[in-house]
């Protein structure tokens, strides 16, 4: 199982970015999806989620500028990211709850993102 990110860069703030991770590999499903952003000298922190379903989880940072969808048909997250922030510059890693035999996570290789003038 392999999750594939791609779509950081480097953006002006107020600026708009679209990040996508796809799922390839041998599975049965894809339970719940997400993002998360590591800072430099800073922990991981979870931006959003999806389940299955379309349920929504955001960070209070990125509520209401951010964006988390997913298409089940092609196992793939993406995440919409509007009015950045220089704030918002991090490695951003999907996540995703892989049912094989049992449901594991897996991690995407990360994609920065740099908000700059």
């Amino acid at each position: 199982v392999q999750l594939q990110a791609s779509g950081g860069g480097l953006v002006q703030p107020g600026g708009s970015l679209r990040l996508s991770c796809a799922a390839t590999g041998n599975f049965r499903s894809i339970r719940d999806m997400g993002w998360y952003r590591q800072a430099p000298g800073k922990q991981r922190e979870l931006v959003a989620s999806i389940t299955r379903g379309g349920a929504t989880n955001y960070a209070d940072a990125v509520r209401g500028r951010f964006t988390i969808s997913r298409d089940n048909a092609k196992n793939t997250v993406i995440l919409q990211m509007n009015t950045l922030e220089p704030e918002d510059t991090a490695v951003y890693y999907c996540k995703a709850g892989v049912l094989r035999v049992r449901e594991s996570p897996y991690w995407g290789q990360g994609t920065q993102l740099t908000v700059s003038s």
